[in-house]
């Protein structure tokens, strides 16, 4: 049920009490819900004998392979027994109503469809500050690329983050990040600047804006699009809510990209739940001795990732996913700047000092008509420059760095 969280039915209400007693992802809480339902489940883990109580609910179901499921019950039972007494809805509604929350439950129209392919890693609910503008289709309906990367970023990471950020504004696409300092502040602003949709996925409660120094920023991400957390009001962020928190960035997006990470940064992990969840990753490259593309080489060492070439891969794969297409069918090949051996030629024919084009055609072995075409297909390119006087480089064919400046995908 969708809303300002006043009224919600049983079903959702035993969903809000199952998320004060579980941490993120918890498989077990997923099973019992998912095969037995929200509220009977709550009612017979909290009831009495609630192992052998649960274990003849799931024989009974049939939907549950129950071979040795004793022990996994009461091991999970007792890990929730002790926040038995956190297990009030109501209490909860109250809190995000004082922060203008409101709550999402699967099968609802704003429900994100993608995090249903975590399965039983689902989140039981989500809390929601923000919507829509006036006349805009809700945030998660269009393409989603999550954008994640180091905290400590290098200058470079932040001009590739905004060049990817901004051609997946000009595509539509929300903008799916973390909301922490680094990359994913970069990716936020952005989007917020470019006046598209961008969704920061707290690691606590939607009460907690953290970290402190982005409560500006996070305001304003949830003014133009969305703030969404999994865990109660009141739930402070933690280290392992922060791992768990990963597994929605990646969920949320229609393909992901890292655009910076070291070693052991975090961002692996969001890389590495797209990756199970089959969405494209991609990997910003960096300096071979940046300490800050460490992580990004080694996704796509390890296959994880495939290198992002330019910054319209990452967006044309969110775009071709969100579509219902094969994101690889959108993969341009490179086009060399000088695809025409004539336009070789008449390249090799000019220097510095203008050649007129009876000249280049002598130089060259072409007819005058070849030549003149050649120099026309060249100065499309960039390559060569037309003056009064004749033929001579361009800035590109000057620097020699002709495959970089012109050989852009088709």
């Amino acid at each position: 049920m969708t809303g300002q969280v006043g009224a919600v039915d049983a079903e959702a209400a035993a969903r809000v009490a199952w998320s004060t007693l579980i941490e993120p992802g918890d498989a077990a809480a997923g099973v019992l819900v998912t095969t037995l339902g929200a509220e009977r489940s709550l009612a017979l883990v909290t009831g009495k004998d609630p192992v052998r109580a649960v274990v003849a609910a799931l024989q009974s179901s049939g939907g549950v392979d129950v071979t040795s499921i004793d022990d996994v019950v009461a091991s999970a039972v007792e890990r929730w027994r002790p926040r038995f007494r956190r297990a009030d809805a109501a209490r909860v509604l109250d809190a995000a109503t004082a922060v203008g929350a409101s709550l999402v439950v699967p099968g609802d129209p704003d429900w994100p469809g993608g995090l249903d392919d975590l399965g039983v890693h689902a989140p039981m609910v989500l809390w929601r500050r923000g919507r829509p503008r006036g006349g805009q289709p809700p945030v998660v309906e269009r393409p989603c690329l999550s954008v994640v990367g180091a905290r400590s970023n290098t200058l470079a990471g932040a001009e590739a983050c905004a060049e990817i950020t901004s051609a997946a504004a000009d595509a539509g696409c929300t903008t799916v990040s973390g909301g922490a300092y680094g990359i994913d502040a970069v990716a936020h602003r952005v989007a917020i600047a470019a006046g598209t949709p961008t969704i920061a996925v707290l690691a606590g409660g939607i009460d907690q804006l953290y970290p402190a120094g982005h409560v500006e920023l996070l305001g304003n991400v949830g003014r133009q699009g969305m703030l969404l957390a999994e865990s109660p009001p009141g739930t402070p962020p933690t280290r392992w809510r922060f791992l768990a928190r990963n597994r929605l960035i990646a969920a949320l997006g229609h393909a992901v990209v890292v655009v910076e990470a070291g070693a052991r940064s975090g961002a692996l992990n969001t890389a590495h739940h797209g990756a199970q969840l089959g969405r494209p990753v991609f990997a910003v490259p960096g300096a071979f001795t940046s300490p800050a593309s460490v992580g990004c080489h080694r996704l796509v060492a390890d296959g994880v990732a495939q290198l992002a070439v330019h910054p319209q891969d990452p967006v044309r794969a969110a775009v071709a996913v969100h579509h219902g297409g094969d994101p690889k069918d959108l993969s341009a090949p490179l086009t060399s700047a000088i695809v025409d051996p004539e336009v070789v030629r008449v390249v090799d024919a000019l220097g510095r000092r203008p050649v007129t084009v009876v000249d280049v055609a002598e130089r060259s072995g072409l007819s005058v008509a070849a030549a003149t075409d050649a120099l026309a297909l060249a100065e499309l390119q960039g390559i060569v420059e037309r003056r009064t006087d004749g033929w001579v480089l361009g800035a590109a064919g000057r620097t020699g760095t002709t495959g970089r400046v012109t050989g852009r995908r088709a």
